[in-house]
């Protein structure tokens, strides 16, 4: 039967792990075993390493290396020897030594100014506690209770490192789910007896939680609760990202000087079914909790903190970068409004940006518990992510496939309810066998949904030009990253520590995508510009064109025409034509203003202004000109225009007709004229007609309806009230422009101003 083991901690020793399984007896004729001489210098590295004098035969210690200053040596009555001792540099750490016991004893522990790590042998059980109902304590906490039907675990690691933190590295032993009790959730038991000996310590004594855990705990010790990671306040417990935790012990340096003391330490462990549905190997505690003085245990939990903020600090680096990434994309959309593009990728990389800071939030803050992060994550901003993209890639090559936006919002929606009920969040509303369906159900709408990006891109390369297949690689990038998870259930190493930081591929991926997508919003914005400048070119074009379509001021015999025109934009919306004729000595005037703003507008006036051109080279007649720009303009998908058309004879006399026009003003008082239907509105409208008579120093004022109604910033409309007060004053068709568009223009300005000398 295997005797106690004894652990002692150097007081400068921090956590260090190891087993050391002792040599096996010598043969006959040993009579004893000499000293374990260990070394410990000031000097900067290895200094000596003295002489081994013996006879042929002596047997030494197997794999002394092992031990990293540890020599153990046995005499025989005819073996001389001496023993080298080993030179360490000021920093070597003393080793750990650990001994399993057998089942059932506690486990004998000498402790200096140090820490040990309690790995075993720990009784297991799944199930809760009953409650003393005298009591009022747990019975499976109580020190007396009787576990020796329990399971056994071992909490070692099998390769001889911890890892501090959940990191789905190695060095972490696997959960009860691998155990034989897969498919189980909820409360489980582990329960150990220590033997605590006082080795000249006068420091309190502390215990470091496990550092990874499926998902929280309760601590007691000797049946009564020490504290819990986690808050069980609730029915179901709240958990939260594993991180360092430590207790105080209650048991003093003073009640351990005498003689050793037993005490009982149980974990009551809770894991929540979205945990096992999720994540391989789960159920209970990963790694072995340490024991120690408070003293070491601090400094090792403040060790596992920045190895924990080292394990993040890369979620942290990829969420800045995103971050940047979208500041720019929309900084972008400055340039060319009209590239819905930038838009949509700025919002994606704020949503990665929000994916990384859940996750931050979750792994160090107290307030978002671990469910409710990988909701956020899994369930809402994950496949919001994969569905953008879609949409990104359908702007991005142009496609006219209208089902697309349907499909990738259908899709999404699926793949966010099959997630939630595949990941048990909905658990117990939905049982864990539909969970299991539903969970197989949202890897196949993913891949659904990832099959539609493929298809969208591969079908905008066909379409685009060479340099459009830069797309697929940051597609292939994004499929690799977001099926991380399925990787790591085919035991596909999904994490990396690179220079003591974590890497994961999803990482990796994201920070290639990061490099093709910027050479991609390189290029686009490239193309842009070049779109812009051409299109600059085109409106300066429409200008001129423009400028030379509606004259500015025009003198005939007897008659002033004044005109002032203000575009709301580049190109405006508004025309007018003066055409003398030369045979009688009249002049037929036509003002008008179409529908719209802009180019568009612009091109609408060219073909009115050619189709007026062409009408008078038949009929000069007011009412002949307006039939024939209406059966222009009629049928063409909402082409319309309101139109005013006048004859002036030589003897004054004004032949008027209207077409939805604004009235003008005679002296600076409104004409009343009858309302009539715009141009292009019907096949045959019926114009109004009017006749009146200019003399010697009238004034006609021609307006657009830009002018009534441009409006200041309160909302208030310049209205006709303003229009008739400046022409009483008979001021210019200049300055009524200037008035309408300083009070706050908001359509396209023009006044004609005729005057009869």
């Amino acid at each position: 039967m295997a005797t106690r083991s004894e652990l002692r901690v150097n007081e400068k020793a921090v956590r260090h792990h190891s087993k050391l399984n002792p040599p096996s007896p010598l043969g006959p004729g040993t009579k004893g075993l000499i000293i374990l001489v260990v070394s410990f210098l000031t000097g900067k590295q290895i200094l000596q390493m003295s002489l081994l004098i013996g006879l042929a035969g002596v047997p030494f210690i197997q794999n002394p290396a092992k031990y990293r200053g540890v020599i153990i040596v046995r005499r025989s009555n005819r073996v001389a020897f001496l023993l080298v001792s080993l030179l360490f540099s000021r920093f070597a750490r003393p080793q750990v030594l650990h001994k399993t016991q057998p089942s059932g004893k506690a486990v004998q522990i000498t402790l200096g100014e140090s820490e040990v790590p309690l790995y075993g042998p720990w009784k297991f059980t799944v199930g809760d506690s009953p409650v003393d109902p005298t009591a009022g304590q747990m019975l499976w906490a109580r020190p007396d209770f009787d576990d020796s039907k329990w399971e056994t675990v071992d909490l070692a690691p099998a390769n001889g490192r911890v890892d501090v933190m959940r990191l789905g590295f190695s060095g972490t032993v696997k959960g009860w789910t691998d155990r034989g009790h897969r498919g189980y959730f909820g409360y489980a038991w582990y329960r150990i007896r220590v033997r605590v000996t006082n080795s000249n310590f006068s420091s309190p004594l502390a215990l470091s939680g496990p550092s990874y855990v499926d998902d929280a705990y309760e601590l007691f010790t000797d049946g009564t609760l020490l504290g819990s990671f986690g808050d069980f306040s609730g029915r179901y417990p709240k958990i939260l990202a594993s991180r360092p935790i430590f207790f105080n012990l209650p048991w003093t340096p003073a009640a351990l000087a005498d003689s050793p003391s037993e005490h009982t330490l149980a974990f009551r462990v809770w894991m929540a079914s979205f945990t096992g549905a999720t994540q391989p190997d789960a159920g209970g505690i990963h790694t072995a909790p340490v024991i120690g003085t408070t003293g070491a245990v601090s400094a090792a939990n403040h060790l596992g903190w920045l190895q924990l903020f080292r394990a993040y600090v890369s979620t942290m680096v990829e969420g800045s970068l995103f971050l940047l990434l979208a500041v720019i994309a929309f900084s972008l959309s400055r340039f060319d409004r009209s590239d819905l593009v930038y838009r949509w990728m700025g919002t994606i990389f704020l949503l990665i940006f929000l994916n990384s800071v859940i996750i931050v939030a979750e792994a160090f803050g107290q307030h978002l518990g671990a469910l409710t992060g990988e909701f956020l994550i899994d369930v809402v901003v994950g496949p919001l992510i994969i569905g953008g993209w879609a949409i990104v890639w359908w702007i991005w090559f142009r496609l006219e496939h209208d089902w697309v936006p349907k499909a990738v919002a259908l899709l999404t929606l699926a793949y966010m309810l099959s997630a939630a009920i595949g990941e048990s969040f909905l658990y117990p509303y939905v049982s864990i066998h539909a969970a299991q369906w539903f969970s197989w159900s949202s890897i196949a709408v993913k891949l659904a949904l990832f099959g539609l990006m493929l298809f969208i891109v591969l079908w905008g390369i066909r379409r685009r030009s060479a340099g459009a297949w830069l797309v697929l690689p940051a597609v292939l990038l994004l499929m690799i990253g977001r099926f991380g998870f399925e990787l790591q259930q085919l035991h596909i190493a999904v994490r990396y520590m690179i220079f003591g930081v974590r890497i994961g591929l999803s990482q990796i991926s994201s920070l290639l995508m990061m490099v093709v997508l910027f050479i991609l919003l390189f290029r686009r914005l490239r193309q842009s510009i070049q779109r812009q400048q051409e299109l600059a070119l085109d409106v300066k074009q429409a200008q001129e064109v423009q400028r030379v379509l509606l004259p500015e001021t025009v003198r005939l015999p007897g008659l002033s025409i004044e005109s002032d025109y203000r575009p709301a934009r580049e190109v405006g919306g508004d025309f007018f034509q003066v055409i003398p004729n030369t045979q009688d000595g009249s002049v037929l005037i036509v003002v008008g203003d179409v529908a719209g703003k802009g180019l568009q507008a612009g091109m609408l006036v060219a073909m009115i202004v050619g189709t007026i051109r062409t009408a008078t080279e038949t009929s000069v007649e007011p009412i002949n000109v307006l039939n024939a720009l209406n059966r222009r303009l009629f049928g063409r998908g909402g082409a319309n225009a309101t139109c005013i058309a006048l004859s002036i004879e030589s003897t004054g006399e004004v032949t008027l007709v209207n077409a939805g026009g604004v009235p003008p003003y005679l002296n600076g008082k409104e004409l009343p004229l009858e309302g009539a239907f715009p141009l292009g509105m019907i096949a045959a409208p019926e114009f109004t007609v009017s006749h009146l008579k200019l003399g010697q120093g009238d004034s006609l004022m021609l307006i657009s309806d830009g002018i009534t109604e441009a409006r200041n910033e309160e909302g208030e409309l310049f209205g006709f009230g303003r229009v008739s007060a400046l022409l009483q004053k008979r001021v210019s068709a200049a300055v009524l422009a200037s008035e309408a568009q300083s009070f706050g223009q908001e359509d396209d300005i023009s006044a004609v101003t005729i005057t009869c000398a």
